[in-house]
């Protein structure tokens, strides 16, 4: 399971963390037709594989499916974890979005790959979230569960030592890396982080 989940919401974000040596991006593209999410999902696919790394689309076992990524992580309000995990089969990875240790425990029965947890701290990249779990919010998942627990939102690299030591296996990160000055660098300065 990569360490670092870059989520980007489109083709020049996954390359730019793909050359800062991102193993993994997790697309997310919204406002867009089906046709355009397709093709954007396959030209990061594309660049993965040069780059070996992985791609996760959110929300669209479907895209995930036809554009050939790795596979597809399900939000607090998308389909259940069991719905992915069939529909995708058994061969692909499935995500799912936990707050709580029972929600998390109910993902890995239903076949969840690993669990992204949060929000973990205050973020401006999506609007509506419940309050900020912290680090020990984090914890309290990750002890619950034997699948890996990724951290999201408002995560920065200097914020990464606490979150591993609270038994995140890693983190997913939009604005430290779609809002840097140099994305590419932001990735690598992540990665560093997370190999502490």
């Amino acid at each position: 399971m990569p360490r670092l989940h870059v989520i980007a919401d489109g083709a020049p974000l996954a390359y730019a963390a793909f050359r800062g040596g991102a193993p993994a991006v997790q697309v997310r593209i919204k406002e867009a037709d089906d046709d355009a999410v397709l093709a954007e999902c396959e030209h990061i696919v594309a660049a993965a594989k040069s780059a070996s790394a992985m791609v996760i689309v959110n929300d669209r076992a479907d895209i995930a499916l036809a554009a050939g990524a790795d596979g597809v992580h399900g939000g607090a309000e998308d389909l259940p974890v069991a719905v992915l995990r069939r529909l995708i089969g058994p061969d692909r990875l499935v995500g799912g979005t936990a707050r709580d240790p029972d929600t998390a425990l109910r993902h890995q029965d239903d076949g969840a790959s690993y669990v992204g947890v949060g929000p973990v701290y205050a973020t401006a990249t999506k609007t509506g979230l419940p309050e900020p779990l912290g680090p020990a919010g984090v914890e309290k998942v990750a002890a619950s569960v034997d699948i890996p627990v990724i951290a999201i939102a408002g995560i920065t690299a200097a914020r990464v030592p606490e979150l591993l030591a609270a038994g995140a296996h890693g983190v997913a990160v939009i604005g430290a890396v779609a809002h840097a000055a140099d994305p590419t660098a932001a990735t690598a300065e992540l990665l560093e982080a997370l190999d502490g």
